[in-house]
């Protein structure tokens, strides 16, 4: 693949030298469209404006040689790929004179292939990264490139386009590693059900408020519907102790302990595993994994949610959730119309909102230049955001203005990452979403509780070593826990005991100085 891939991008760098020998030779003068063709696509200039304005401009970008981007990011291979690819490819030749190479990795292996590839310095351009996905951890390991200067350079699209407060809350150091997709600022747990399921069983879905009131109809749905599972979680996915659950703002990186809470105004960072909210949490899970609700194999399937409902096995699965979330997951899993909602907690935003999803520019890549153009185009360009994210108009989807409609072919490019690429507010909408879904997402901003460590980022750098020996001891010991394979009371003694031993306190210790010089620097 990688190979016909190389031999197309030779033979397009031929066909461009020789176009531009015989330009030369007409003696026209015009300046090379590859790099500075005025680009009249459809652009967001603002995120309160739903994408609808008019980009005016260029990419400012002139005389570019070939070159090929690679973008690793989470999800399912898709049979179309290769397809979608090839159109966007025509589309990158003449705005960047670049091709892409899509490089989805599965969910289940995601971590270890992502942790191996930086590790090896695999030559690639654009990875996904988050805040609750190691990232500040990876910049610490000098595995992405610090992008102020690029922005600048190559990134004016995104600096128009997106509330400058993903940016700022997205920092390490006063520096950004990452660009934050534009989507909803506020985070909210819940779960995705299924709608019609419920309503076959007769069961109120609104009378469910609290985590508790899901026993009920965990019960039912065991009872009557014994090929569904009441509730899916595997290795990799959301549990009720996810930060947007328990409101945990870990400072920058969810994968190193010590937390505050977001929607409270205590500064004092903690070991959430001390915390009554988490020992009411895993245990309520325990309860519900003993009593058959979730699935046996919930600490080591590498099969995820979003797989999971695509084989119509899932009742329900814990969601971050936002306006319409239920019917993105519903249009990726062929179950349009028949997932609902619920929110059980309360809005927050913190910088795990504003660096919850992001594209960084490895270290390794040959030209960042090149990638921050064509993050910018994700940020910008209506065509290519809605190509790389739902595939190609009339074959994997028909539009009626903004609205798309399914076809036979819809599934063979699904990929469901558009919250991870781009712009959201670019995107189209389907028939089945609702179509105030943007001014939805404007209210859903609104009125959330920001947490008092909104735009801090923990250095581990000075306590890295700690970090190391804590991130097995936790993966020895969290992924049951979350899922509630095992009794927290059985084993938290045991537990804590092993995180002191691997350097608990100074981590503690070190995040609170850095935090309290954060807070003091306000």
């Amino acid at each position: 693949m990688r190979k016909t891939k190389q031999r197309a991008t030779l033979l397009a760098a031929i066909i461009l030298a020789i176009a531009m020998l015989v330009s030369a030779c007409g003696g026209n003068n015009a300046p090379n469209n590859t790099g500075n063709q005025t680009n009249n696509t459809e652009q967001n200039t603002n995120t309160q404006n739903n994408g609808q304005t008019e980009e005016e401009g260029n990419t400012g970008e002139s005389e570019l040689e070939p070159y090929q981007l690679t973008l690793v990011y989470p999800g399912s291979p898709q049979k179309d790929e290769a397809l979608v690819e090839e159109a966007l490819n025509k589309l990158l030749t003449e705005k960047i004179n670049a091709t892409i190479d899509l490089m989805p990795i599965d969910w289940g292996s995601w971590d270890e292939k992502v942790n191996l590839m930086i590790a090896s310095r695999e030559e690639v351009d654009i990875i996904f990264t988050a805040q609750w996905n190691g990232h500040a951890s990876n910049v610490g390991k000098g595995a992405f490139l610090e992008l102020d200067n690029l922005i600048q350079q190559h990134g004016q699209g995104i600096l128009e386009t997106q509330d400058p407060t993903f940016l700022e809350g997205a920092r390490i150091n006063g520096k950004n590693y990452g660009i934050p997709t534009t989507k909803e600022l506020a985070a909210a747990g819940g779960i995705i059900y299924r709608k019609d399921v419920a309503e076959e069983l007769g069961i109120d879905m609104s009378q469910v408020k609290t985590i508790k009131d899901l026993d009920a109809v965990y019960a039912k749905v065991k009872a009557e519907r014994p090929d569904l599972t009441p509730l899916y979680i595997s290795s990799t996915d959301n549990t009720f102790n996810s930060h947007f659950f328990g409101n945990y703002d870990f400072l920058g990186d969810a994968t190193i302990p010590g937390a505050i809470f977001k929607d409270g105004t205590d500064t004092t960072v903690v070991p959430i595993e001390t915390t009554e909210r988490f020992l009411e949490t895993t245990r309520l899970t325990h309860e519900f994994f003993k009593k058959g609700y979730i699935n046996a194999d919930a600490a080591t399937s590498q099969v995820s949610a979003p797989d999971a409902w695509k084989a119509g096995i899932v009742f329900s699965a814990i969601e971050s959730l936002k306006p319409g979330k239920d019917e993105e997951v519903a249009t990726t899993a062929g179950l349009s119309g028949k997932l609902g909602q619920i929110q059980l907690t309360n809005k927050t935003i913190a910088t795990s909102e504003t660096a919850g999803s992001m594209l960084g520019i490895s270290s390794t890549s040959q030209d960042p230049e090149r990638a921050m153009m064509f993050i910018n185009l994700l940020h910008t360009d209506k065509e290519i955001n809605n190509l790389i994210n739902f595939g190609i108009k009339d074959v994997h989807f028909t539009l009626n203005g903004e609205i798309m409609s399914k076809t036979d072919r819809t599934g063979d490019y699904s990929p469901g990452a558009n919250w991870m690429l781009g712009n959201q507010f670019l995107n189209y909408l389907w028939d089945t979403e609702d179509p105030q879904k943007w001014e939805k997402f404007k209210e859903f901003n609104t009125g959330a509780t920001k947490s008092p460590a909104l735009g801090f980022v923990f250095n581990s750098e000075p306590v890295k070593n700690e970090i190391g020996a804590l991130a097995n001891v936790i993966k020895q010991y969290q992924v049951a826990i979350d899922r509630g394979v095992v009794n927290i009371d059985d084993v938290l003694d045991e537990y804590m005991s092993a995180m002191k031993a691997a350097g608990l306190d100074k981590v503690i210790a070190e995040k609170q100085a850095q935090f309290d010089e954060f807070l003091a620097s306000k």
